[in-house]
């Protein structure tokens, strides 16, 4: 099994592992959303981050212990750690931010000092309007002009991945304040409502479909090499976050495919077609 994929971590286990893995309990779980504009999955309490979660994101809580909870994300089912502060219970959302980014605000008014910021992607639950200009959320009023209705959706990822055009690098990131190459496309697949898995190597063999041998390189096709994936703009032109400009950046397709194989990453290993027909 997949270690960013099953939630067991030997104390407490999710109860459909029984008798396939080894642990003290296993539960069911309980559902929570992330409270906090964006929150860093962690491999184990205190470690390394592995990916991040945004406002609104769901999860499941297998175990809660000195301060940590052992959760396992909804939308793309990567299994590590938040800290218990980050999540709590609360009511589905009904909308989410379109824009790269938005603000909470205290009261109806761009004039006041904000709350917090929300990244692209975050989801939040309308409970009023206030004005033309903005709603009304449990946490403060954001502008109407930065939200769609849950079941609102883009139909071109790369368009959707340009809004993060400038974004610096950020190992494990998923949002406007900092990405990575597979950060980058999976925002970008389900904003279009196109399933999408966290990873470069989970996106390598699931992420839409195979191109066929030889096939032409088209807009909103991914490239994948060793560890990296990237989005195709056009018959020359790649955009992807990298280490290379440290930043979601254009490059030109060849010149991308010489540097990474002179810096020791090899040719591209995968084709794969996120808009087939």
């Amino acid at each position: 099994m997949d270690r960013r994929l099953t939630p067991a971590n030997g104390r407490v286990a999710a109860a459909s592992l029984r008798g396939k893995v080894e642990a003290e309990r296993f539960v069911k779980g309980e559902a929570r959303r992330v409270i906090v504009p964006v929150a860093d999955l962690l491999q184990e309490p205190h470690g390394r981050r592995e990916r991040q979660l945004l406002s609104g994101d769901a999860v499941t809580v297998y175990e809660q212990r000195e301060g940590w909870c052992f959760v396992q994300s909804l939308k793309d089912n990567y299994v590590g750690y938040l800290k218990a502060s980050q999540i709590e219970e609360r009511d589905a959302p009904t909308h989410w931010i379109i824009a790269p980014a938005t603000h909470v605000y205290p009261e109806a008014s761009f004039k006041v000092i904000e709350r917090a910021k929300l990244p692209f992607g975050a989801q939040i639950r309308v409970i009023g309007e206030e004005g033309s200009r903005f709603v009304e959320t449990e946490d403060g009023f954001v502008p109407k002009a930065h939200i769609a209705p849950l079941g609102w959706h883009f139909r071109d990822p790369v368009g959707v991945a340009m809004l993060f055009t400038g974004s610096p690098y950020l190992w494990g990131g998923n949002s406007r304040d900092g990405i990575d190459c597979s950060g980058l496309v999976q925002a970008a697949c389900l904003a279009c409502s196109l399933p999408c898995p966290a990873d470069s190597d989970q996106q390598a063999t699931s992420a839409g479909v195979a191109a066929k041998p030889g096939a032409l390189r088209q807009k909103g096709d991914l490239l994948f090499w060793k560890g990296h994936v990237a989005l195709v703009v056009d018959a020359t032109r790649i955009l992807h976050a990298n280490a290379h400009h440290m930043a979601v950046a254009f490059e030109d397709m060849a010149e991308a495919e010489a540097r990474i194989i002179a810096q020791g990453d090899g040719p591209v290993t995968a084709h794969r077609r996120l808009m087939p027909g």
